[in-house]
């Protein structure tokens, strides 16, 4: 049985605290969907990813890893310069249940010299409440963006297929679902992204960043 939930269920949602949390974002008028990575900029994958969203016309959301956008700053202004938008993904992928709080809030610090975002998303999703409220004190206007939806493309048990069929079987408007830019997911991702892509499209759902400023 797999680790992990492809769909987050309720009752863990409410374990955070809501007036900062990103689950999934209503409102739109026109139908949309937001298509997120994790743990990039990688030079080879994250390109093809642009290029892909591109065919599309899809605009998405990345959550850097600090140390690759400092490997990586001609990949990571790529992101940029496709109107895309980046989150901060820690400095050095930092779980946050196995880091004490100052030593993670220093990693987080560390990122945010060269991603400059007030979106945060917790790699693996594991962040205790002791470090979200040391976040909020010393950043109040940050987002801390979660996902309604995974597609498991790290999952390396699982075939291209079945990462689009978690994605396509359970997304709706205003789903985050989450991709990786990584070489670790990418035989998967690869599969599946143009696919997810092409299935929104045909049911004219926009595909959007999330935008870099308090959302509501």
């Amino acid at each position: 049985m797999a680790a992990y939930w492809v769909n987050t269920p309720d009752w863990f949602k409410k374990l955070f605290p809501e007036q900062i949390t990103l689950w999934n974002i209503k409102g739109d008028e026109t139908p949309t969907v937001y298509i997120t990575f994790d743990d990039g900029p990688h030079p080879d994958v994250t390109p093809f990813v642009l290029d892909v969203l591109k065919q599309y016309n899809a605009k998405a959301t990345f959550f850097c890893v600090g140390n690759n956008v400092t490997l990586y700053p001609a990949v990571y202004n790529s992101i940029l310069a496709g109107d895309h938008t980046t989150g901060n993904h820690t400095y050095d992928h930092k779980n946050g249940w196995k880091t004490h709080s100052s030593t993670y809030m220093l990693n987080i610090e560390k990122a945010s010299r060269v991603i400059k975002s007030n979106l945060f998303r917790p790699p693996y999703g594991r962040i205790r409440l002791s470090q979200i409220r040391k976040m909020r004190k010393s950043h109040p206007d940050w987002k801390l963006v979660m996902w309604s939806l995974l597609s498991a493309d790290f999952d390396t048990t699982i075939t291209g297929e079945q990462c689009l069929e978690n994605v396509t079987s359970n997304i709706k408007p205003g789903s985050i679902v989450i991709f990786h830019d990584s070489l670790k997911a990418q035989e998967r991702m690869s599969y599946a992204l143009p696919r997810v892509l092409e299935y929104c499209q045909n049911k004219g759902w926009k595909m959007k960043a999330i935008p870099t400023q308090v959302i509501k």
